[in-house]
């Protein structure tokens, strides 16, 4: 399992947050005007979405990231297809934490990737 850092969103403090099981997307939006979300770029037939979020997003909000992780296994409880990927994400602030589980399967020939993409501010102004 591949553990790494999402360098980008440590130390911001989100004020939105947006996606719950079965969407495709998840954003998060923050206090200096940056946003990220997480999806998955749609190839062919291999379905991505949000398994299943664990913990409450309103724990996170008006508090800094304090942890961002990203975990991908090929294990997992359920496996509809000739290949399945599991993406883990992890987010920690200071009133709690929020794991989101991540789940894609195909015949093997097309990702099942979750995508990151990090908006920076056009400002430094607070909103």
């Amino acid at each position: 399992m591949c553990n790494s850092v999402i360098k980008e969103i440590i130390g911001l403090v989100p004020v939105a947050i947006i996606g719950e099981a079965g969407d495709d997307i998840i954003t998060m939006k923050f206090s200096d005007g940056s946003s990220c979300e997480w999806f998955h770029k749609q190839d062919c037939c291999e379905p991505v979405s949000v398994y299943d979020v664990i913990g409450d997003w309103e724990d996170l909000i008006g508090n800094p990231i304090l942890v961002a992780e990203v975990r991908v296994s090929d294990e997992g409880p359920e496996s509809n297809g000739e290949s399945d990927t599991w993406t883990f994400y992890t987010f920690r602030g200071i009133k709690g934490s929020v794991d989101v589980r991540w789940w894609g399967f195909s015949n093997g020939y097309y990702s099942e990737s979750v995508d990151f993409l990090f908006r920076k501010s056009k400002s430094n102004k607070e909103i």
